[in-house]
């Protein structure tokens, strides 16, 4: 096992004192640009890891994290990406930490407002967002850079703001490789149903714009003869699915291959098996606990995952080290994309639980 740098070590070896040391790695100030070179060459040298619990200790200072995201329920896609950031929290929990977290419906745009609003006014020291609709991110984000709060983003990226960072997928790659996936198991001929949800106040969140851009991009550039339908249904109002779906099958004189551009293909599944609707080929974003089910009974042909724990995780966590140690980001983190079947499913430990 390779012996821990200790820093008394890198201060022999850069020829100055522990407090030297300590004041840079803390970024104290009140040292010589000759010591501080000294300092960080030898750090790099032996690729210095900081004991981040000790070290806040050492501070006596506390941080006020708030976090804003869609709301949270069991086993669905921002449940994993909460697990995450409380993982974080855990991890390094000799960190004093204030952590304030508000929640809003991503279906509706003026619960959005309302709570970013809230947010404004609030005094912190950071903030992570999971950003849904574009505009009123932009303007919480202007608010944020007038004041200097750091923020961070999970699920996606916004234009024209300013983040310290952000956890994502590539939306845009998503679904250009759902469209390569889907036309990949249907004939020519197949008419593809895209489905997405409706907001109220907005067309359309964010990464469903982008993932659509990306499918339509896909068929467009392979010169692909299916006819796209763009279907509708409600996350808040499910009762309207009823009517939604029963005009498309209605509609088509063959059996249509779906696309849910969101985490919510299980109420697609849903009402496939209980109408005995079968032959449907279809794909549909995030391993939530209802998809994965309805995936292990073959009514969801591929799964999406994008790594929302780890978003979760990993923004906490470059938030942490950016506040104490002024540690330097990396602004792009675009997560692995996993295509999930049938077939590999049990490989991923976690879902063994979910039976059907």
């Amino acid at each position: 096992m390779q012996k821990k740098v200790r820093i008394i070590d890198i201060a022999k070896m850069a020829g100055v004192s522990k407090g030297t040391v300590d004041r840079v790695l803390h970024n104290r100030g009140n040292v010589s640009e000759k010591a501080r070179t000294a300092i960080n060459r030898v750090l790099d040298e032996v690729n210095y890891k900081p004991n981040i619990h000790v070290s806040a200790i050492s501070l006596k200072r506390s941080y006020k994290i708030v976090v804003t995201t869609p709301e949270v329920s069991p086993g669905a896609y921002w449940e994993s990406i909460h697990n995450g950031i409380h993982h974080a929290l855990e991890e390094y929990e000799n960190i004093k930490i204030e952590l304030l977290v508000f929640t809003y419906n991503q279906y509706d745009i003026f619960s959005c407002r309302q709570i970013f609003e809230k947010i404004a006014s609030l005094k912190m020291d950071a903030l992570i967002i999971g950003p849904t609709f574009a505009e009123e991110t932009i303007n919480l984000c202007k608010k944020m850079d007038d004041r200097d709060v750091p923020y961070i983003f999970v699920d996606s990226n916004i234009e024209s703001t300013m983040p310290l960072a952000f956890l994502s997928a590539d939306h845009y790659v998503c679904g250009y490789m759902i469209a390569k996936l889907i036309t990949s198991i249907i004939r020519p001929e197949t008419n593809i149903a895209i489905f997405q949800a409706v907001r109220r106040g907005d067309i359309s969140s964010n990464t469903t714009i982008l993932r659509k851009k990306g499918f339509t991009d896909y068929l467009e550039k392979n010169k692909c003869t299916n006819l796209v339908l763009s279907i509708p249904f409600s996350v808040t109002e499910p009762e309207s699915n009823e009517m939604y779906l029963s005009r498309l099958f209605r509609s088509q004189k063959e059996v249509p291959a779906i696309v849910v551009l969101n985490s919510r293909g299980n109420f697609i599944a849903d009402y496939l098996e209980a109408n005995h609707i079968e032959g449907v080929k279809m794909i549909c974003m995030d391993l939530t606990s209802a998809n994965i089910e309805a995936l292990k009974k073959g009514q969801i042909d591929y799964l999406i995952g994008q790594e929302p724990e780890y978003q979760g995780f990993f923004a906490m966590k470059t938030m942490l080290e950016y506040l104490i140690f002024k540690k330097k980001i990396t602004k792009e983190n675009y997560v692995q994309l996993d295509i999930i079947t049938q077939e590999n499913i049990d490989f991923y430990k976690r879902f063994n639980n979910i039976m059907y």
